[in-house]
Order: structure tokens, then C-alpha cells, then sequence
């Protein structure tokens, strides 16, 4: 399948967070999914050690069971996540509406979705995360490359969003995939299918204006 006619702007615009839009019949080609990990494994990569794992789960079984994690980490969390902060949409009702309707979907279908993608990283031990240097370091040595896997699959015709409740069920979820819990951290689900057409638009942002702080916050 060749690359969509996107230019590289459009690109870096229109790679949505898609839920509502894959394709849930339509198997995803392995040698697509080749492509995308080849192009991920160009991103940078901190001392250049290449730390990263890429487990696909395409088994329907475990697809389900990962997906039945996710959902439990949606219902019965094991940690507190701090829903404070920075929020810049607030008052905006619609898009919020549509959010949580795009969420619902997502937990009721991620089991039939094609292809389930967990980008892990690998560590000497779980203490190298214990401070937040530590975490910007490992985190640094995925996180990137994910993203390139995403921009890619975009390029391709293929959706993906970003998750991470099943972290709460990380232990269960190296159980059930056989990756090794103490040296591998798993750092997020992502669906992945074809999507339901291609034309996304870019989403709505706060202007530079806003973010950009010149020399003094």
C-alpha cells in the first residue's frame, strides 16, 4: 500500500487520536506494520543504545485479554491519577461530549480491534524510574520512537491512539505476553487498524501565543 499524498505538515496536523474511526474488519498487513516499526526505529534515541521493544498482539485471545486490563484499569484503577492540573478546553461542552462518546467507543470495541501495539523500553532494574530524572531518561528512549510509529502508520492509511490504563494491570499484562516484568516497561497501548476514510483535520489548539514563554516564563 503506498504512503498517502500527505505533506509533512499535514502530516504533523492531522495525526488524530482515533477511536470511533478503525476499521474493525479489515485486518492490518503485516509488512505495513514492518514498515512503521522500521521507520520508528530512526527516531533519536538517548547514547544511541536503542532500548526499545515493540510487542504486537494480534492473537485474538490475548488481544481480549489486554483488553479486558484496559477496562479494568478504567473501572478499578490500582493508583491515583491526578485529574488536576492545566486545562486549557475548559468550556468547551461539545468537544468534551464528543470526547467521552469517542472514549465509550474505544472501551466497548478495543477487543476487536486488528492489532494491539505496546512499546516497551528496556531497564536494568525498576528502580532506574524511581526518580524523576530516571523517568525523563527511559521515557526519553521510547516515547519518541512511538510517536514516529504513529506518524507513520498515519502516512499509511492507520489509526492509532495513545492509552495507558492497562498499565495499572502491567504485571498481568507481561503475564499473559510473556514479557519480562523486572527489565521491560511497557508504556502504552495502542490500538492499531485501518481507518474509516483519511481525511482528518487538524485538531483544535491554543495559539503560540499562549505556550510560547521568551527567555522568563
Amino acid at each position: 500500500m503506498p504512503p498517502l499524498a500527505l505533506s509533512i505538515d499535514e502530516l504533523l496536523t492531522t495525526t488524530r487520536a482515533v477511536r470511533k474511526r478503525l476499521d474493525l474488519t479489515r485486518p492490518v498487513e503485516r509488512e505495513l506494520i514492518e514498515e512503521c516499526l522500521s521507520l520508528a526505529t530512526q527516531a533519536p534515541t538517548g547514547r544511541n543504545r536503542q532500548r526499545w521493544d515493540f510487542m504486537i498482539v494480534t492473537d485474538p485471545a490475548k488481544r481480549s485479554a489486554i483488553a479486558d486490563l484496559y477496562r479494568l484499569g478504567l473501572v478499578r484503577p490500582r493508583q491515583q491519577v491526578v485529574g488536576t492540573g492545566v486545562d486549557r478546553t475548559v468550556g468547551d461542552q461539545l468537544r468534551r461530549l464528543r470526547l467521552a462518546e469517542s472514549a465509550q467507543h474505544l472501551f466497548d470495541h478495543l477487543h476487536e480491534v486488528p492489532v494491539l501495539v505496546i512499546p516497551c523500553v528496556r531497564i536494568e532494574g525498576r528502580h532506574e524510574v524511581d526518580s524523576f530524572v530516571g523517568q525523563a531518561n527511559t521515557w526519553g528512549s521510547i516515547i519518541p520512537a512511538t510517536w514516529q510509529f504513529m506518524l507513520a502508520a498515519r502516512s499509511r492509511g492507520l489509526g492509532t491512539a495513545w492509552t495507558t490504563p492497562h498499565l495499572h494491570y502491567e504485571r498481568e499484562a507481561a503475564q499473559i505476553l510473556g514479557i519480562p516484568y523486572e527489565t521491560v516497561l511497557q508504556a502504552a497501548l495502542i490500538p492499531l487498524a485501518h481507518t474509516i476514510g483519511t481525511d482528518f483535520r487538524p485538531g483544535p489548539r491554543v495559539g503560540t501565543e499562549q505556550i510560547a514563554h521568551w527567555d522568563a516564563w
